[in-house]
């Protein structure tokens, strides 16, 4: 029994004792907790606030109604998403273009980041790099204009293809939905990949130049460096930022496929955000819109937290 009450005690000092320690922190960054609290606020009125909203995704809504006066209708509207052929198809799409974006956008951001590093010219290196992410300050409206005008039947891809004798005659390739998915893939390298290659080229900033001196020593080729000692010390970000993503699986975008979809390609580059524009906004039927973007919250929500606990478990860290 003296034991027990011994190690009671000895718990309960323990516990006053980090409390202390956590009330001598927060003293100590009472500043930066203060910055904070702008971002708390506008976290709470625009994230939290509105999923008072989904509330609309059970209900017949009528705008000119309140809300004691709506129309519950239970899962209704979910019901009629699984059953209407047109969404299954905008999921597809949506799940498609979300991975291509993934893959390609990881990929050729690592890709450029590393090769970024590897350049020894100051001047040269400086060049690239503000070129490569200049067209992310592009807005949408612009860069699908550029893309569109180079797809065009007299645009410079149809110029290159006929005058190498790969093609015979011009392709309209926006006209083809078959070839959406690549054309959108390669519109969000070409606008991103720069951008997203500063994360990699910031991590790699932080390795320890000593491990490449003591590689070169040793005689590693560059390829080996990389190989052994870039990628590696990358890890931890790639884990962070492949997690976050796959919480965003299904946050195709918007303004691409709006842009560049057509009436020929409409059943390739429609997805969930352009069906919610179109069938539930633009309709006036807002329990549709709601209930399409409460499937994309959740289904979003279960992969990042599944993401988040195979990586804890595969040993690689995760976000929490």
């Amino acid at each position: 029994m003296a034991q027990s009450s011994s190690a009671q005690q000895t718990i309960v000092n323990q516990e006053e004792k980090g409390f202390k320690l956590f009330l001598k922190r927060l003293k100590q960054q009472q500043a930066l907790l203060w910055m904070t609290i702008p971002f708390i606020i506008w976290v709470i009125i625009f994230k939290y606030l509105p999923v008072w909203g989904w509330t609309m995704a059970f209900q017949d809504y009528k705008p000119a109604l309140s809300f004691s006066e709506q129309e519950w209708v239970g899962f209704k509207h979910f019901l009629f998403l699984f059953q209407d052929d047109r969404f299954l198809g905008v999921l597809r799409n949506t799940l498609a273009q979300s991975l291509i974006n993934l893959v390609l956008g990881f990929f050729t951001a690592i890709g450029l980041a590393v090769l970024i590093n590897e350049l020894t010219n100051m001047k040269f290196r400086r060049t690239v790099q503000t070129i490569s992410y200049l067209p992310h300050f592009l807005s949408w409206v612009v860069a699908a204009a550029l893309v569109s005008t180079v797809l065009s039947v007299d645009g410079i891809v149809n110029e290159i293809l006929m005058g190498l004798g790969l093609i015979d005659r011009e392709i309209i390739w926006l006209g083809v939905g078959e070839y959406f998915w690549g054309i959108l893939g390669a519109a969000e390298v070409w606008k991103n990949v720069g951008w997203n290659a500063i994360v990699y080229l910031a991590a790699i900033s932080m390795i320890d130049q000593e491990q490449y001196e003591a590689a070169k020593i040793d005689g590693a080729s560059r390829l080996q460096r990389i190989r052994h000692i870039t990628i590696p010390g990358m890890k931890s970000v790639i884990v962070v930022l492949l997690i976050m993503n796959i919480g965003y699986i299904l946050e195709a975008g918007f303004e691409p496929q709006y842009l560049l979809g057509n009436g020929q390609n409409v059943e390739y580059s429609e997805n969930i955000d352009v069906f919610v524009i179109k069938y539930g906004i633009s309709m006036f039927n807002f329990s549709l819109a709601t209930a399409a973007g409460m499937f994309k919250t959740v289904i979003s929500f279960v992969f990042l937290i599944a993401a988040n606990s195979i990586s804890k478990r595969l040993g690689q860290g995760g976000l929490y």
